[in-house]
């Protein structure tokens, strides 16, 4: 009951925070369309996809969806295209294992300021990204896994909400 109410008040502040955006969120919206292209595999290296994400001052990513084949090499790049600092507006990727619940783990991460809001000893993450600020890029490189339906998020505190996707294996 405690962690239900603990989402509940932290999609409040989501919903607050996104609402006072104004005319700015239309622009940004306007922008996401174009760039949700850039979260495809890319196509240079067949062997290889190239995975670019970007996120910004707004707590959205510019897609909701990752498409990869099980066993292949995975850079996934994220860029933070907001000025605020990783201590305000810090974002991630992290990309959960099979069966991991969502709602429990970003909960948990956002007790977990000083290990960049990642849970030390889980066993709920694939792999993530280390936590950026605004300006900055971070990239991982890992193999996929077998074939399924991740979830992805940011972990910093209350972002889930609305950044979070899947990460598809085929």
């Amino acid at each position: 009951m405690k962690t239900l109410k603990n989402v509940l008040a932290l999609l409040i502040i989501c919903t607050i925070a996104v609402s006072c955006g104004g005319e700015k969120k239309k622009e940004e919206d306007a922008s996401s369309k174009v760039k949700i292209k850039s979260a495809e595999s890319s196509k240079s290296d067949e062997n290889i996809a190239n995975i670019v994400i970007t996120a910004d001052d707004l707590m959205k990513f510019n897609t909701n969806e990752i498409k990869v084949k099980a066993g292949q090499k995975v850079k996934l790049t994220l860029r933070h295209l907001g000025k605020l600092d990783k201590n305000v507006m810090g974002h991630n990727v992290v990309i959960l294992n099979l069966g991991a619940d969502l709602g429990a783990f970003a909960a948990k991460a956002a007790t977990e300021k000083e290990n960049d809001y990642i849970p030390a000893g889980t066993q709920d993450v694939l792999v993530h990204t280390k936590m950026i600020g605004g300006g900055e890029t971070t990239s991982i490189e890992f193999t996929a896994p077998e074939a399924g339906v991740y979830d992805f998020l940011c972990s910093f505190p209350a972002h889930f909400a609305l950044m979070n996707g899947k990460f598809i294996v085929e």
